[in-house]
């Protein structure tokens, strides 16, 4: 019996079962190359990506901007010794700190690295006010269905039990709020507060926005005792909402904010700013990183800002989020399993009534060559790149209305 040749994709699988610590379930597709909203599969077939990377991939695939940008500075210095200066953080520093509204800015390499900075941030102010003579704590408050990362801080900070359980004890000093409950914010709040730890609006909680209300009581609390606001915009920031970050919609300025996913266009990169106030805390060798700042990262996320305000894309994407929200509740109006369209810009979740349907959805799309992701079980998120346009938002409204009546056929029939 002749063995049939395995397919490169089969080759990959069988390489990485026997190499790969398991940490991923993957899809069986083998992407090789992107272009635009597209990714491309080893066979040469065009998926629309409206995941990007989990919102990474902003300027899209193949981004002229970006391969001149990475090939430029390549020729001349890639990495150098945070010991020294480089050309290319300090004009990242002023770009970031311009669009975000905040003094001060330290580069890391992923959103978890800007977490555990802000968190240590907020501990080492609250160390200077209590030898100032304040009366401030150690802990930090954070939010029911909150998603922070897969650190030790940041999974401390992270609210579903199945991220944390199998690694307690986790990091003392976190407690929970009800989602936009002021009264439990509240009766969780003292003077042993150091941080509240906020998205403005929740990413992998599914796309729930904090309320006007909520968020103004955070920082009216936060104010009493000297506590510090912190607005993790690692998936919402960058433009992602129509504004360069979430909390600007609610005319609310965090004491930290941290930035990471499309910050570099696909390059690792993060960023932790806060205002001077908070920098304070801060003294040489207290932190540091090998990585961070390094000036490729720092000319990619230059050309990136640069990029996104030369081309006015944050109209772009509140223009294009608009109308894709409007042809979902278009949608919603023939398929009752969409219980809620929401979002900012192009970060939009269409909530399904079972948690089955959201798992089957994410695989059909997939068939029909539309990359998708449900996240909290039921919530389809999309969050494709800032250049797509209302074409694709057609492509994907199409595809959805196509498995959603196979499958409310296949639930009759049964």
């Amino acid at each position: 019996m002749i063995l049939a040749e395995m397919t490169k994709l089969e080759e990959i699988q069988a390489a990485e079962a026997r190499l790969l610590i398991h940490t991923y379930d993957r899809f069986p597709v083998l992407f090789v190359a992107g272009e635009d909203v597209h990714l491309i599969d080893e066979q040469g077939n065009r998926y629309l990506d409206l995941l990007s990377g989990i919102g990474v991939n902003a300027l899209g695939y193949s981004s002229k901007v970006i391969q001149e940008t990475i090939a430029q500075q390549s020729c001349t210095l890639i990495n150098a010794s945070n010991y020294y200066f480089n050309d290319k953080m300090a004009g990242l520093a002023e770009r970031v700190t311009r669009i975000t509204g905040m003094d001060r800015a330290y580069f890391g390499n992923s959103g978890c690295e800007a977490i555990e900075c802000a968190l240590k941030l907020a501990r080492a102010h609250a160390g200077i006010l209590r030898e100032e003579g304040k009366q401030i704590g150690t802990k930090f408050l954070a939010l029911e269905q909150s998603f922070h990362g897969r650190t030790f801080g940041a999974i401390s900070a992270t609210y579903k039990e199945k991220y944390r359980a199998p690694f307690e004890p986790v990091v003392p000093g976190f407690e929970f709020v009800n989602f936009n409950d002021i009264e439990d914010l509240r009766a969780k709040f003292s003077n042993e507060v150091c941080g509240i730890l906020l998205e403005a609006i929740q990413g992998e909680g599914g796309v729930r926005p904090l309320t006007q209300e909520f968020f103004a009581e955070a920082r009216k609390l936060a104010d009493s005792t000297g506590a510090l606001i912190i607005v993790d915009e690692i998936q919402a920031g960058m433009g992602r909402t129509g504004k360069w970050c979430a909390y600007q919609h609610f005319g609310i300025k965090p004491d930290i904010t941290t930035l990471a996913k499309p910050l570099a266009g696909g390059i690792p990169m993060s960023a932790t700013l806060c205002t001077n106030e908070v920098a304070r805390a801060f003294h040489a060798g207290m932190h540091g990183t090998t990585f961070g700042g390094g000036p490729l990262a720092c000319a990619v996320a230059s050309a990136v800002i640069d990029f996104i305000e030369n081309e006015n894309l944050l109209d772009h994407v509140n223009e294009i989020g608009e109308y894709f929200q409007a042809q979902l509740r278009k949608l919603a109006e023939r398929h009752s399993c969409i219980v809620e369209v929401r979002g900012k810009g192009l970060m939009i979740a269409a909530d399904l009534d079972s948690a089955e349907l959201g798992k089957h959805a994410v695989t059909e799309m997939l068939k029909h060559h539309v990359v998708i992701n449900c996240t909290s079980d039921t919530t389809l998120r999309f969050l494709p790149p800032y250049i797509f346009e209302r074409v694709h938002v057609d492509t994907t409204i199409a595809a959805l209305d196509k498995v959603f009546t196979a499958y409310a056929e296949a639930q009759v029939s049964k």
